[in-house]
């Protein structure tokens, strides 16, 4: 969506707080020996306190209230009584609602415990980038060559990105023009990022796939080589300076 006035701005600050404070606190809530299904549980109760809606199950009837996905599952992982977290495990959360007619969406890769599989790096690579990337996003700059800075920030690093999996417009939906904001550059996307105009930016950085595929559940994802993904995402309005991370509260590139 494009921001018009105040009280589109206002409203948009309540959804992503949410879905950040959300977020921030299952990150610091999860645990290994708790399954999944607690802690979705536990996010679904603090949506529920600021009057917010699991924007997956919104729209898609996801079975769940966020996405948590567990070491080689990438993304739209469905959370489960019979998925228990394990020391060193790598996990992605995303949190995404609605509240008062207004959306945002926000992730974050965490590794759980103690990193005894070192998946750090990987997560670090992937919060680092998304930083890179917001800092250099602003009005007119074209969407390919954001797309080109994330594949080259990855590669330098030695890992790859997801080539079907992108950012997305936000706001009065979950997915709104423009839509895939791609990790990579795409040589025929000749649009440009508009002032005013509210986007979720993500990562999608992998060790050793460039594809998620589905898996039979219809839902979770899992790299077409195997090996595993960090996501970390911020809903931002754009300027014409430094956007404005409107998710800053989930505390990911802290």
């Amino acid at each position: 969506m494009s921001i018009t006035n105040e009280s589109e701005l206002t409203g948009m600050q309540k959804v992503s707080e949410a879905v950040a404070f959300t977020l921030r606190e299952m990150i610091s809530y999860a645990q290994p020996g708790m399954t999944t299904k607690d802690l979705d549980e536990y996010g679904a109760k603090i949506l529920s306190d600021f009057g917010a809606k699991s924007a997956p199950h919104l729209t898609y009837g996801f079975p769940g209230w966020t996405c948590i996905s567990v070491d080689n599952e990438f993304c739209h992982g469905i959370p489960s009584d019979k998925r228990t977290l394990k020391e060193g495990d790598l996990i992605n959360i995303d949190v995404s609602a609605e509240l008062n007619g207004y959306w945002a969406d926000n992730g974050g890769s965490f590794v759980v415990g103690k990193d005894i599989h070192g998946h750090q790096k990987l997560v670090d690579v992937s919060r680092e980038i998304l930083q890179k990337t917001i800092s250099n996003i602003k009005g007119g700059v074209k969407i390919a060559e954001i797309g080109a800075l994330m594949e080259t920030e990855a590669r330098k690093r030695g890992f790859k990105v997801i080539r079907n999996l992108g950012g997305h417009g936000v706001g009065r939906s979950l997915h709104e023009q423009p839509d895939e904001l791609l990790n990579y550059k795409n040589r025929f996307d000749s649009r440009r990022f508009k002032k005013n105009s509210v986007v979720a930016i993500e990562t999608f950085i992998s060790t050793a796939s460039n594809l998620a595929v589905e898996l039979n559940d219809g839902w979770t994802m899992v790299g077409n080589k195997g090996g595993y993904m960090a996501q970390h995402e911020h809903t931002i309005l754009i300027t014409d300076g430094k956007p404005v991370i409107l998710t800053e509260m989930n505390g990911i590139l802290n």
